[in-house]
């Protein structure tokens, strides 16, 4: 049986060479001069939000998954991977909706996020 630790861990690493892989976001989307994303992180059980907001550089790697911050979620997160590219296509500066945690396991009353995503283009 393979430890909640190991499976973590794996995770961890699967995650850091999927960063590596997507690249970084001036060489993918030049026009972008940055990327915010601002979220409430809401969890059954959790009577405050979590309030996270995220920045994206030029620089920064053009992965756009969000990690869960539930403590039983191991590879599940909230990918913002649609939004974004559709965003920048369409040449939105800014946009809000909702997302549950994509976790492979059906959990009712799971994380989601509620989110303001606003690009600024060069």
């Amino acid at each position: 049986m393979i430890s909640r630790h190991s499976q973590a861990r794996t995770a961890s690493l699967e995650r850091n060479q999927r960063r590596l892989d997507a690249g970084i976001i001036s060489s993918h989307y030049p026009e972008v001069a940055g990327i915010v994303i601002s979220m409430m992180y809401k969890q059954q059980g959790i009577a405050n939000p979590i309030h996270r907001v995220m920045n994206f550089s030029p620089g920064s790697y053009a992965f756009f998954k969000v990690d869960c911050l539930s403590d039983d979620c191991v590879d599940g997160g909230f990918d913002m991977s649609r939004v974004i590219t559709s965003m920048i296509r369409n040449h939105s500066e800014s946009t809000k909706g909702e997302l549950g945690c994509d976790d492979n396991g059906p959990r009712p009353g799971h994380s989601k996020i509620v989110y303001e995503i606003a690009i600024q283009y060069a």
